[in-house]
């Protein structure tokens, strides 16, 4: 049904197949979406006159407020059809709902192979999967479906705990973990508080998901650098989102995730909604292709990256995108500086005077943006604070407010119960 060889060949050839896929979408969506049915009704669009990728810019996008607003009215089969009920982690907004047919289960599932073969995968690998496996978690789901058809071995032990971690390290193990880049230094800290030697252990390598850890000329960011120093290790970059029902891998060159172009158009589009040049920002759109359920055309994710076509050393031609940016709607606006969360991130790791943090956006009674940091630092000490503020003074060029709390504080506002991942950034703006 899927091959990944597509990706190795021509980009004239890879154009011509998209393209077919893209005549196949629109016709299906004609038919059984009431969303997009009802959308080009109104925009008096004749997807017969949508032949090429180009032509793509004559459709209007799709946002997730539409998804939001509208959720079921994006289903194309009936009840009946649907296996799998995922949802997204809800970090900008509500909840939206991602119903999936038998035909994309296996979708998914080759999806990953292909994620894992690119990134080093083979049959002969154990992975432990440290992420939740539940909570209509759709990645979780995938990465185990994935490694299956891989044909490799699965751990499920899930998020945190370093001790089960190693323990279970050491007991079955694992060539490869798949895990949170800020989770894997928490098991560098207990790994060096109680004497493991952790370039001994069995892991290899590590698919990061969830945050950067390369900057957009995909040297190591702070983050990744830190867990590379310490352990000798392949870290291999992710970029995926529940809508798209794909994920972006990097290979061993590690110069950007590597699009599957038999299962996704991508677009980077620009605030005018046109394609942006290679090298330049722009907001990452998809098309999905191959999807049953809940296809979506042209829908805009919110993300910031760039893109570039050159083919890889790997020997895949597709597009490859780099790590994002920001997204658009997390942008900050504090005295007169923009920020976005993954810049903040850098520095914040990048201090040695701080442990752990989250960083919080609210607005202020003028409705302006202001900036509060949760920190567990080394130590309480006038001298660790004086650091701290001037570090961030001198690298912001404003100050944010600071709240200094404690392991177990930091605990509770990371792992709360209605999200799925540890949160690093929450956003109480109006």
């Amino acid at each position: 049904m899927y091959s990944s060889e597509i990706a190795f060949q021509s980009q004239i050839k890879i154009k011509i197949m998209q393209e077919q896929k893209l005549q196949e979408l629109l016709s299906y969506l004609a038919q059984y979406s009431a969303f997009y049915k009802e959308l080009f009704a109104r925009h008096h669009i004749n997807i017969a006159h949508i032949k090429t990728l180009e032509d793509l810019t004559r459709l209007p996008t799709t946002g997730k407020e539409d998804l939001q607003n509208r959720n079921s009215d994006f289903l194309c089969v009936g009840p009946g059809k649907v296996i799998e009920y995922s949802s997204t982690s809800g970090t900008l907004g509500s909840p939206v709902t991602i119903a999936l047919t038998e035909n994309d289960l296996t979708r998914l599932a080759y999806n990953e192979y292909s994620s894992f073969f690119c990134a080093e995968g083979s049959a002969s690998d154990i992975y432990q999967l440290m992420l939740t496996l539940d909570r209509q978690f759709m990645a979780g789901m995938a990465y185990y479906s994935g490694i299956r058809k891989l044909g490799a071995g699965i751990i499920r032990l899930g998020p945190g705990v370093p001790s089960l971690q190693w323990e279970t390290i050491l007991r079955l193990k694992p060539t490869a973990i798949v895990a949170v880049p800020s989770f894997i230094l928490k098991l560098i800290e207990f790994a060096n508080d109680h004497h493991i030697d952790i370039n001994a252990s069995s892991v290899k390598k590590a698919i990061c998901i969830g945050e950067n850890i390369r900057n957009t000329d995909f040297s190591l960011n702070i983050l990744g650098s830190k867990i590379k120093n310490a352990w000798n290790i392949q870290l291999f970059s992710t970029y995926a989102s529940t809508e798209m029902q794909t994920a972006f891998t990097e290979c061993k060159d590690g110069r950007g995730g590597h699009l599957q172009p038999e299962l996704l158009i991508l677009e980077l589009l620009d605030e005018n909604n046109q394609p942006v040049a290679p090298g330049e920002a722009g907001e990452v759109t998809i098309t999905t292709l191959g999807v049953e359920g809940m296809p979506l055309l042209r829908y805009k994710t919110g993300d910031i990256c760039f893109y570039n076509r050159d083919a890889c050393i790997c020997g895949r031609t597709s597009v490859r995108l780099s790590p994002i940016v920001g997204r658009k709607k997390q942008m900050i606006k504090y005295k007169g500086t923009t920020l976005y969360p993954p810049a903040l991130f850098d520095l914040l790791n990048e201090m040695e005077e701080i442990k752990d943090f989250v960083a919080e956006v609210y607005s202020n009674e003028i409705g302006m943006d202001e900036v509060l940091l949760h920190l567990l630092p080394v130590n309480t000490t006038e001298e660790c604070d004086r650091k701290i503020r001037a570090y961030l003074q001198a690298r912001l060029r404003v100050s944010p407010h600071v709240k200094y709390i404690t392991a177990e504080e930091l605990q509770k506002i990371q792992f709360q119960e209605v999200f799925r991942k540890p949160l690093k950034f929450i956003d109480r703006r109006c």
